[in-house]
């Protein structure tokens, strides 16, 4: 179980990867759409995208308690 001060950390945090996450889908299409041939730069920010859904995925593990425990 996490202490108050740290659960409401990682949930400001969450939030602001979600929107940062949210934010790089928008800026990837913009980017195919006026850049459709700089494969690299589409390649970086789709994985930037990854790297912070990967991000997500922990801090929600480490707020959502085990049902299994």
């Amino acid at each position: 179980m996490l202490d108050p001060f740290t659960q409401r950390r990682y949930i400001a945090m969450l939030l602001e990867l979600r929107t940062e996450h949210r934010d790089l889908d928008a800026a990837i299409e913009v980017f195919i759409r006026n850049r459709p041939d700089d494969e690299l730069g589409i390649k970086r920010l789709k994985k930037r995208k990854l790297k912070i859904k990967d991000q997500i995925s922990v801090l929600e593990n480490l707020l959502i308690p085990d049902l299994n425990a």
